[in-house]
Parts: structure tokens; sequence; C-alpha cells
């Protein structure tokens, strides 16, 4: 069934995507300016105790919510920082309305030990759906933005999804974290490292991961341990692109329940539309 989206909307979205990509490079000029000269410190908050933060995580998500605030004073924020670090930011009136979701920098550690891949997300949940997400990966200067009804776009390049099955040369991105609740590696974490077949590759930043599953690199993404800033503005390019988004038990992530969110984890697998039954088999066939 195809939906009807109002032209009105989706000019709205134009605008709002237009604003997040300013925001997202003007957060990004930010960290560049404390890429190496940043330490590693410890967030204080029971859902995220032993997750490393930096300043510029913080100084990245003050600027990124004070222009959310000045040009959508009604819309609610969801940030991954805190001033203090004793929490997370959730200021949300109405959790089923228009809600941002922040990621000041995805792949802190990474940034703090001088490797290139973090990235800066803003994501747009309306109705507990991902309308809107920006994805600015800072080093190389590439922006990937995906709005409802509007596609997913790196630049002047419209992003697809793998269309094609599995294959020898299907690269899978995997979470760096495989841990479960339990502290325990499943089993299926384990079939994936044995195969020779498919490609992994381990980034470190869980958006960017998916994003490459937007943008036709990879098959399928991976990641356990997520929180809900990892995949809100990545499941907007992942959807627009084609792709699915589900979580490692195949089921629909969204629409999201916002209410009384305080960082639990959000595990899912995003995959081209050929490729998530199978990689979602080994996953369920091996728990």
């Amino acid at each position: 069934m195809t939906i009807s989206i109002p032209s009105a909307l989706l000019m709205s979205l134009t605008h709002d995507l237009q604003y997040a990509t300013d925001l997202a490079r003007g957060a990004g000029k930010i960290i560049l300016d404390h890429y190496g000269k940043v330490e590693r410190l410890t967030k204080t908050h029971a859902a995220a105790s032993s997750e490393a933060v930096t300043d510029a995580d913080r100084a990245s998500q003050r600027f990124i919510v004070a222009g959310l605030r000045k040009r959508f004073p009604k819309d609610g924020v969801v940030g991954e920082e805190s001033e203090t670090g004793e929490s997370i930011t959730f200021e949300c009136e109405d959790p089923r309305g228009r809600n941002w979701v922040i990621d000041p920098i995805d792949g802190t550690n990474n940034f703090i030990a001088g490797l290139g891949n973090f990235c800066v997300c803003i994501g747009l949940i309306d109705a507990g759906f991902p309308v809107l997400g920006v994805v600015y990966d800072v080093t190389r200067d590439l922006v990937y933005a995906a709005a409802k009804g509007q596609g997913a776009w790196c630049g002047s390049k419209k992003l697809e999804a793998p269309r094609t099955p599995l294959d020898e040369a299907s690269m899978i991105m995997f979470t760096s974290n495989l841990l479960d609740a339990h502290g325990k590696c499943p089993d299926w974490a384990c079939q994936y490292l044995a195969q020779q077949t498919w490609k992994l590759r381990i980034l470190g930043s869980a958006a960017l991961e998916a994003t490459y599953v937007a943008a036709g690199v990879a098959h399928g993404a991976i990641t356990v341990n997520g929180k809900l800033w990892d995949v809100a503005a990545a499941a907007a390019l992942v959807l627009e692109a084609g792709g699915v988004m589900s979580d490692l038990r195949g089921n629909e992530i969204f629409p999201f329940d916002l209410a009384r969110y305080n960082g639990a984890k959000v595990p899912f697998l995003a995959a081209g539309p050929r490729a998530h039954r199978a990689l979602l088999d080994v996953i369920l066939n091996h728990p």
C-alpha cells in the first residue's frame, strides 16, 4: 500500500532536514577543535556507568540542543549526554509527538584514540517513527541525510540499500560489544566469526555501520548494546534507502515508545531487504 504524504509536510521536513544538517556540521567543527586534545572521562549514571565521554561530547550536544530549542521550542529532546554526566537528557513533554534524538559523538572511544570513525547523529522521531535523520561522518566530511518520503542522500548521490542476496562479496558490519545481558557471547556471534564467506567489519560506531547499509556498502549491520541515539538517525536513512530495520528477534523497533526512556538498550539488525532474513536466521537458530 502506498501512503500519500501531504506536500506541506514534505516541505516542512525539507526545511527541518536542512537545519539539522547545518547543526550537525556546526557540531562537527566543535568536535574537530577538540580532536587529539581530550581526556577520557566516565559517565556516572547507572545506565552507562562504564561508557566513555569527553568535554567534546558535551560541547557538541550543548550546541545541538541550543539550536533545536531555538528553532523548535515545542519539540522534545533526547540526548546521550548531560552537563553533569549523571543522567541522559530527556525532555519529552509529549512522547508521541515530535522528539529529536541526539548522539553528539557516536564512536567516542575512536575519537579519543585518534581513529577517525566517529559521527554526529541527529534524528527526529514523530509519533514513534524515525521521519528524519542526519549522520555526519566528521573526519570524512560526509553528510548522510534522509527525510520521510524524500529518499536518503549523501550530497547529490541518492542512497540505496543492497537489493541482492548475501554472497561471497557481502560485507557485514559487526558490533564491537558482543556480550549479552548476562555477560556471555551468544552462539550466533561465534557463527558469524567462524564463517569465511561474508566479510565482517567492526568500525566502533553503530550509527556509521548502519549508515553503510543505507549507502549500499554493507548488506547488514548488527548492534547488540546500542541505545536509541545510536539507531534513530540511522534508521531514517536505512528505511528511506529501502532497507530493513528490526530488533534481534525480527520484531519492528518502530513505533518506539519514548515514554520514560532512560537509556535502555536498543539492539538492532539493519540490512538489505534480501539479506535481512538470512542474517536473522543465524541469530534465531544460534541463541
